[in-house]
């Protein structure tokens, strides 16, 4: 007999915390902000929940960048039996509406890359985000005399989404790494922005207009993802100005990795996604089981803004350039050479 919980007019079946679930919502932010949500996220977490649940029922869906969109699709992956939920925020604070109706229906929700800014959020899974921010900012401090051309180093800082908390963590940790650069002037930072909804055509937007107003006179991008990156530089294409900007990235998109094998861009970070779906298929399970997850965690815990302490399971994230490609996302089979290569002449970056 199945049995039922009334919410108003709406119906959810009754929850014993995950125990023997076999349909689990994944809910992901959008399909434009970066390629790895649908090619690499989306195909590597159902196959992770369907191995470690073998018969479960992935319930997907993609926000498309609509945060109302994402409640509905969560809510109504609820009342329709969804267990437990897995939630890449396209607004981590408004979606901590989600937690909370979960919550009431006894549903485990874990965050899956992005943190949901809710004390009542039960797991988190991602990537060392503080760390991005530092791998980027660090190949700056690394390279930043190459760019060097005048009395100083004119720095932007093209962030992502203040929606996201991922965005002001590597913010964050990139901030670590360049301060005591800005303090002793070795850079000057020109412009500092947050990109809403980690928006490409906007990323190219504000790069057109810092060059502008510096009359060309920009040495370091510092770019969140590779696709921003990649619209930054369509604006330095435009004043002739590719390869002579030091650019960084992140997510080793292929289109991030073809530009730096191209010298339009110079790093990216890799995080290795078939990692992180893993770490969800392995805490999916212990749920579905009823087995305690500490020995998942660690005892590893993420503070949320508001005073939570969520426990979590952090990998580590990768800087890549031009030096390593071969020996890190190629490697891993993360993207194949053969990608990489299509239509480039051979020998480009030293590798195709």
């Amino acid at each position: 007999m199945r049995l039922w919980r009334y919410l108003g007019n709406e119906q959810y079946p009754i929850r014993q915390w995950g125990k023997d679930c076999n349909r689990v919502g994944v809910f992901l932010p959008d399909r434009t902000t970066s390629d790895r949500w649908e090619h690499d996220d989306h195909p590597l977490l159902e196959a992770a929940i369907t191995k470690a649940i073998p018969g479960a029922h992935v319930d997907y869906h993609n926000a498309n960048g609509d945060t109302d969109a994402q409640m509905a699709q969560a809510t109504t992956g609820m009342q329709d039996g969804d267990c437990i939920l897995v939630v890449a925020a396209h607004d981590s604070i408004a979606a901590a509406s989600i937690v909370t109706l979960a919550k009431a229906h006894n549903i485990p929700v874990i965050a899956y890359d992005r943190l949901l800014q809710s004390t009542d959020v039960n797991y988190y899974v991602s990537f060392n985000n503080i760390q991005v921010g530092a791998l980027q900012a660090q190949y700056i401090a690394d390279h930043y005399l190459t760019y060097k051309r005048g009395a100083q180093v004119n720095l932007t800082m093209i962030s992502g989404s203040q929606t996201d908390t991922n965005a002001l963590l590597f913010s964050i940790g990139a901030h670590t790494v360049l301060d005591p650069l800005l303090a002793t002037h070795e850079l000057s930072i020109i412009n500092e922005v947050f990109t809403p909804d980690w928006s490409n055509p906007t990323a190219q937007t504000e790069m057109e207009s810092v060059l502008a107003d510096q009359k060309d006179d920009v040495q370091i991008a510092y770019v969140a993802n590779d696709g921003m990156a990649n619209s930054v530089i369509a604006a330095l294409d435009s004043a002739r100005l590719s390869g002579k900007v030091l650019v960084t990235g992140q997510d080793a998109t292929v289109a991030g990795l073809r530009n730096i094998l191209l010298g339009k861009q110079n790093m990216t970070v890799y995080k290795p996604i078939a990692k992180e779906a893993q770490s969800v298929g392995d805490l999916v399970k212990a749920l579905h089981d009823g087995k305690d997850v500490k020995g998942l965690t660690g005892g590893a815990t993420t503070p949320t803004y508001n005073g939570g302490n969520i426990p979590s399971i952090l990998d580590n994230p990768i800087s890549v350039d031009i030096h390593n490609i071969k020996q890190t996302v190629i490697k891993d089979g993360f993207v194949s050479k053969k990608d990489l290569c299509a239509n480039l002449r051979p020998g480009t970056g030293n590798l195709c």
